[in-house]
């Protein structure tokens, strides 16, 4: 997650050669690009019709002067940004200053977001596992140097070395070194236990060495989670309830989108799809969920933000952990390189980003999952807390979360939102420009080397498990881990490529390929995993962040 309160963009990634022709029979690396039409983001700009701004008064204060004029700030930027719902808390001085919701659950629909609508806050969730953890430690249960094999006998890496050393408070800085690509496909596996995922692991590709870098890592926060839940005695989904919704108040938050029940006051994702936002399924992400799958309301999460600006480990009267314990989360423990501006240290805590703004320390993290972003900012010598939620992926809430930050130190506005734009509209450019090259590349007139019921059959990997290959209606497609939910329809590129379309539309198409074993039939399939296919798109993230991964046949022919 790009850091919010600091103006730096990623370049653009640089996209992968274009293929070379092939001779039929042969193949070699496949191009990758992205589906959706580069420049769409910009067409969002049409969409001011779907807001439907929802104002609630919250009984704490009146609106400070600081925010007069927010909402007109809100409501433009929601219409550039084409986002269908949003919500928005802010904390000063330990009172709650504004919480509040605009536009709507679902864009086609007409019931409106208020502060109690749910959203999903992603890895805001990770914030909540490391402090299940520091209650632990506050037990003397653990410790957070801890080997992580104390608690977990089971947990195995790449190496022996490695597997034997990893701490606690490794996983929960993200200095284990695996798990940013190719780790974080595991999260598509809903259907794996988390006891299968742990000890799927192990066979991780390195992405740095140990303890030499910043590698964010979805699956070490589900070590985590299962670390948790092995000295507890309780499951992280029941622990989180039990110990920090509970005593906070936070009745209607949960771990699940299993646990949002019909008709509920919850926000419904979208996503930009051909130049429109539309609904888009909601993703279980329960086989990671100490990383990412909380749903909670801007009301609701008010009492843990109050709980971190006062950093005492109390909130009226209940006290969650020790003084000591929100210290140590709240201390750099690892460097983000490159995370913001010239000159400037960016942090991990544990489970905290750790940043400046103007000369103030700032904890934060954000979060986004399919059609949802959040972004969570505390000032603490401010006594000064913000949360935007949204339901699309959008980055306006880093330019409305700066928005207020500006306000409360008395910094006349800055053009934060078109700022970010700019930057977005950029890269699309660029993106643009690289997908084109691609399609010209493409080698036409060619044919698969094999009839099509030669590409069939089941293919395994060790740490993805299955793809299977089949001929529906005389065309390929390709289901992964037996969910007809991760299934795509392979239209043919060029030689032995298929570009690949997820049936789920929320999903950006993919390239695979084939390669032939000494028989001359087809012995594997390849396919170029991306960190977020959904944030590559836009340039988010540099094309270094995808993996090649190698599926071979178990029905050898």
């Amino acid at each position: 997650m790009t850091m919010v309160s600091l103006l730096r963009f990623p370049a653009a990634p640089p996209y992968p050669p274009a293929p070379s022709g092939r001779a039929p029979g042969t193949s070699g690396p496949a191009p990758w690009i992205s589906s959706p039409r580069a420049r769409g983001l910009v067409r969002l700009l049409l969409l001011a019709g779907m807001l439907a701004t929802v104002g609630v008064a919250v009984p704490a204060t009146a609106q400070e002067v600081p925010l007069q004029g927010l909402d007109d700030f809100i409501e433009a930027g929601m219409a550039e940004w084409g986002i269908p719902g949003l919500g928005i808390a802010v904390v000063k001085d330990d009172q709650v200053v504004l919480a509040r919701g605009y536009g709507v659950l679902h864009r086609e629909e007409s019931r409106t977001v208020d502060e109690h609508t749910l959203f999903g806050i992603a890895s805001v969730s990770k914030a909540f596992t490391a402090a299940a953890v520091g209650m632990l430690v506050d037990e003397g249960r653990l410790h957070w140097d801890d080997p992580v094999v104390r608690h977990l006998p089971e947990f195995r890496l790449y190496n022996p070395f490695v597997s034997e050393t990893v701490t606690i408070r490794d996983l929960l800085s993200h200095r284990v070194g695996v798990g940013r690509m190719t780790g974080n496909r595991i999260t598509w596996l809903p259907h794996r236990d988390r006891s299968d995922l742990v000890y799927r692991i192990r066979y991780l590709e390195p992405e740095q060495s140990f303890r030499n870098g910043y590698v964010y890592s979805n699956v070490m926060y589900m070590v985590a989670g299962e670390v948790v839940a092995a000295v507890s005695g309780m499951s992280w989904d029941d622990f989180i309830a039990e110990r920090i919704f509970r005593p906070l108040g936070m009745t209607r938050s949960n771990t699940s989108v299993t646990a949002i029940a019909e008709g509920e006051n919850a926000a419904w994702p979208h996503q930009e799809i051909g130049g429109e936002v539309v609904p888009i399924p909601r993703r279980n992400f329960d086989a990671v969920g100490a990383s990412a799958s909380i749903n909670t309301s801007v009301s609701e999460i008010i009492p843990w933000m109050r709980l971190h600006l006062g950093m005492t480990g109390e909130v009226d009267g209940v006290r969650l952990l020790s003084p000591e314990v929100m210290r140590e989360m709240h201390r750099a423990q690892n460097r983000i390189p490159d995370g913001g501006p010239p000159g400037g240290l960016v942090s991990y805590g544990l489970g905290w980003q750790l940043s400046s703004f103007e000369g103030r320390r700032v904890s934060q993290h954000g979060g986004a999952t399919d059609g949802m972003n959040t972004m969570l900012l505390l000032v603490p010598e401010e006594n000064l807390g913000v949360i935007v939620t949204t339901n699309t992926f959008n980055n306006f809430m880093s330019a409305l979360g700066n928005r207020v930050l500006d306000r409360y130190l008395g910094i006349p506005d800055r053009p934060w939102d078109r700022m970010i734009r700019d930057g977005y509209e950029a890269q699309f450019a660029r993106v643009a420009a690289g997908r084109d090259s691609i399609h010209a590349a493409r080698v036409e007139g060619t044919s698969p080397s094999l009839p099509l019921d030669a590409y069939t059959g089941l293919f395994l990997d060790s740490l993805y498990a299955e793809a299977e290959v089949v001929l529906e209606d005389g065309a390929l497609a390709l289901r992964f881990w037996e969910d007809d939910t991760q299934s795509l329809d392979l239209e043919h590129w060029h030689f032995d490529t298929f570009r690949g379309h997820w049936r789920n539309p929320a999903q950006r198409e993919k390239f695979v390929w084939f390669t032939r074993g000494e028989d001359g039939g087809i012995d594997a399939l390849h396919v170029r995993w991306t960190l977020r296919p959904d944030l590559l798109q836009v340039g988010l993230y540099p094309a270094s962040y995808t993996r090649t991964v190698t599926f071979h046949r178990a029905d050898p022919r």
